[in-house]
């Protein structure tokens, strides 16, 4: 597994990158979630002439959830909108790399009580990896 320090949430995903971020795009969006953006690391990687395992960023958020939290604190507009890495490691395992909530809310020092605006993503992504 891989090391948990530093605020960032990795869980196992049974399914290979594209498997599980389909997953994740499909959970995040029947929430009302917007996708922003995917960035694919190692396709990028790969039209330079250079290879690494499947790496890919889904950029995600939701207006009404971050808009407050950035006006609290308008340093996690460095954070926000929020993201999830689905990446495979050297072995062959695919992870999902969040960061946790609480992170979020020590490293910008937004009230706690605007945590919540956050949190239901870091939840919604874990259960779209069962």
């Amino acid at each position: 597994m891989p090391n948990s320090k530093n605020g960032l949430i990795h869980t196992q995903s049974p399914r290979s990158v594209d498997e599980t971020l389909q997953r994740l795009r499909s959970a995040l969006e029947s929430k009302g979630i917007m996708i922003f953006a995917t960035i694919d690391h190692s396709g990028e990687a790969a039209k330079v002439g250079m290879e690494m395992h499947p790496t890919k960023v889904l950029i995600f958020g939701n207006p009404k959830g971050g808009t407050p939290v950035m006006l609290a604190a308008p340093t996690t507009a460095i954070d926000l909108p929020l993201k999830a890495l689905v990446w495979e490691d050297a072995q062959g395992k695919v992870w999902v790399t969040q960061n946790s909530v609480e992170y979020l809310q020590q490293r910008h020092s937004f009230p706690e009580d605007l945590a919540k605006n956050l949190a239901g993503a870091v939840t919604l992504i874990e259960k779209a990896v069962e």
